[in-house]
Order: structure tokens, then C-alpha cells, then sequence
């Protein structure tokens, strides 16, 4: 039974589970060292999402497809995910470092709700997922950079929220809409045209995939719907009631109408 107990001598756990793993020396490396990736090597990219408010919650949609330098690594990568119960992030970039830092970060907000007993506010979220990004500087100087994109809402005012980063661990709140990835200047100024903030949810998650539909048209790096093939973006909503993923037959309804509009 002694080996399942903390060390006599480790402090007391905090409500941060990085800094008590730190504490006792079980923080993985963080850094790849001095040495530069070998030539030619290239892990596979998770490339773009979004994320739009609509009334009555928050929409955030992934493409399917990670690349690896001209190569397109899988077709069916997951890039977005529950953070919490009322809360939602994303990955671009380098794709087993994003999904990494997910697991973590859904880990330490479950530690300290755990702990203090409240759930961390959203702006406390955003600030914490910031932190973790500029954790990760070192390895972004050497190419291998994470970029997530967070969004979710506060259960007691109703109101959604999106967060955008750069690869510094710079966070922006966004006022209507964010994106991340190669195809996300394709995708913000496609939302841009259409944006209403007084969508409902349907129009929301059409809006998403057709600007996921334009992006694909500019960027080979995106992966639009393959209806031939059934596959179809990561989409899931942040309402009061929680995160929900979006089911199947309505995504892909939505991507029939998406690639209708977006031609």
C-alpha cells in the first residue's frame, strides 16, 4: 500500500497536476534539446478549425485531415474535443504534440475542480490553456508548434466565448469568431460574409462546414467533407446544457448543403 502514497517529503497537492508531477520529478520533457528534427522530417500537421458564437452557445468544427509536408498523413484525425463540461478546444499544428496537450489540459481542469471544489471560470481556462502553450516555446522555436483554439460558455450568463492563441501563448478573446490552422485566413474571411450573431444552431454548424468547404478550395493542407468516402468534419456545440457532439446524420446534411453554396 506505501508505494500508491505520496513521499513523506512531497509538498501538499496544489490545484495544479502539472506543478504536484513537477514536485516530484515525473514531469516528462518538455524540450527536444539543442539538436534540430533530422531533414526531411515531418510529423503530421493537424490543420484547421473553427469556432462561432450563435444564439444560444458556441459551434467548433475540425476538418478531418492531418498532412505531412505534401503528404496527407490520415484522413480521419479527431481535432476537437470536450475540455470540460461547459467547454471545448481544438488543435492545429503539430498533431501528436496538440493531442498531448489536450489530455493535460482536460486532466488539470478536472484536478482542480476536483480540489477546490468550483469549476475554474473560462477566462481562468483560457488563461491556464495560454500558459501551457508558452510551456511549449522551445519546441515551437524548433518548428514544432501547437496552436489550439478554446471556446465555451458560462452556465450562469448563457454566453458563449472564443479564445484564439499564437504560438507564444499569446490569447485573444474573440468577439464572433476565430480560426486556426493553414486554412484559417480561407475560413475567416469566408465568416465574415455570412456572419450573424443572431444564428441559431443549425445556421451556425452550416455556416462552419461551408467556410471549412472554402478554406479547402485555397489550402491543400484542409480537408473539406468527402461525401463519397462519408467523411465528415469534428463538429460539436457549447450550449448551457454542456458540449455536445453534433450527430452524424445532421453533419452530414450540413455538408451536402455546405458544398451546394461553397462551389
Amino acid at each position: 500500500m506505501t508505494g500508491s502514497l505520496l513521499p513523506l517529503g512531497a509538498p501538499l497537492p496544489g490545484a495544479s497536476f502539472t506543478e504536484l508531477i513537477r514536485s516530484l520529478d515525473l514531469a516528462p520533457e518538455w524540450s527536444l534539446g539543442p539538436d534540430t528534427p533530422p531533414s526531411g522530417f515531418h510529423p503530421p500537421d493537424a490543420t484547421t478549425v473553427l469556432a462561432l458564437r450563435y444564439n444560444g452557445g458556441v459551434v467548433m468544427v475540425g476538418d478531418r485531415q492531418a498532412t505531412a509536408g505534401y503528404d496527407i498523413a490520415h484522413r480521419h484525425i479527431q481535432k476537437v474535443f470536450a475540455a470540460d463540461a461547459y467547454s471545448a478546444v481544438a488543435i492545429s499544428g503539430t498533431a501528436g504534440l496538440g493531442v498531448e496537450l489536450i489530455r493535460l489540459f482536460q486532466t488539470e481542469l478536472e484536478h482542480y475542480e476536483k480540489l477546490e471544489g468550483v469549476r475554474l471560470s473560462l477566462e481562468g481556462k483560457a488563461t491556464y490553456l495560454a500558459r501551457m502553450v508558452r510551456s511549449q516555446l522551445p519546441m515551437a522555436l524548433q518548428g514544432f508548434v501547437v496552436v489550439p483554439l478554446f471556446c465555451g460558455i458560462e452556465p450562469e450568463s448563457g454566453t458563449g466565448h472564443v479564445f484564439t492563441f499564437d504560438a507564444i501563448g499569446g490569447r485573444y478573446e474573440e468577439r464572433d469568431f476565430g480560426a486556426a490552422g493553414s486554412g484559417s485566413r480561407e475560413a475567416r474571411a469566408y465568416l465574415r460574409t455570412v456572419y450573424n450573431p443572431g444564428s441559431d444552431r443549425t445556421e451556425a454548424i452550416d455556416h462552419s462546414i461551408a467556410a471549412l468547404v472554402a478554406a479547402a478550395g485555397q489550402d491543400l493542407a484542409t480537408g473539406g467533407p468527402d461525401l463519397r468516402r462519408g467523411i465528415y468534419p469534428n463538429v460539436v456545440t457549447v450550449t448551457a446544457d454542456g458540449v455536445q457532439e453534433v450527430d452524424r446524420t445532421a453533419v452530414a446534411e450540413a455538408a451536402e448543403r455546405a458544398m451546394e453554396v461553397v462551389r
